[in-house]
């Protein structure tokens, strides 16, 4: 067989993040959905003997964002050290996919000099149950500290 069982997909909730923040490791408890994304950056490359315009990389940005429950201080307070200082804290953010029932392993990628870019500062909603907030950064790098492996059943 060479496709991927049910029981190798991974549940989205199996794992979890953590911020690293002035040398402090802060749990991201709250996370409902986080995601991190590079965009490649691209220029139209053209030949002379030829009306094909291929695609040159020229460069990648690095993007990502993250709903948390409403109520954690720890990146308003990095908005407050900005207004004060105009200095914008850099952080790091650890990011884990662990599910057991898989037989892919768990991965771990870290995310490094993360900025943030759009925070709410405050929030009312008369329809909603629970106050989430959407967060938006950047980041300068990454690094893969553990990767999935491969499904048992497609082998090595």
């Amino acid at each position: 067989m060479s496709f991927l069982l049910e029981s190798d997909a991974l549940n989205g909730k199996a794992g979890r993040a953590f911020a690293v923040i002035d040398g402090r490791n802060v749990e991201m408890f709250g996370l409902k959905k986080m995601q991190a994304d590079a965009e490649f950056q691209e220029a139209d490359f053209n030949v002379v003997g030829t009306n094909l315009v291929q695609k040159k990389t020229k460069g990648v940005t690095l993007t990502g964002s993250f709903t948390i429950y409403y109520g954690t201080p720890e990146f308003l307070n990095m908005l407050k050290t900005y207004l004060k200082t105009g200095k914008l804290p850099y952080f790091t953010i650890q990011i884990t996919n662990d599910d057991q029932g898989t037989t892919v392993g768990t991965q771990t990628v870290a995310l490094y000099n993360v900025k943030l870019s759009k925070l709410p500062i405050a929030i009312l909603d008369d329809s909603a149950d629970y106050l989430s907030m959407d967060v938006s950064f950047s980041f300068t790098n990454i690094e893969i500290l553990n990767a999935f492996g491969a499904p048992a059943q497609l082998g090595e």
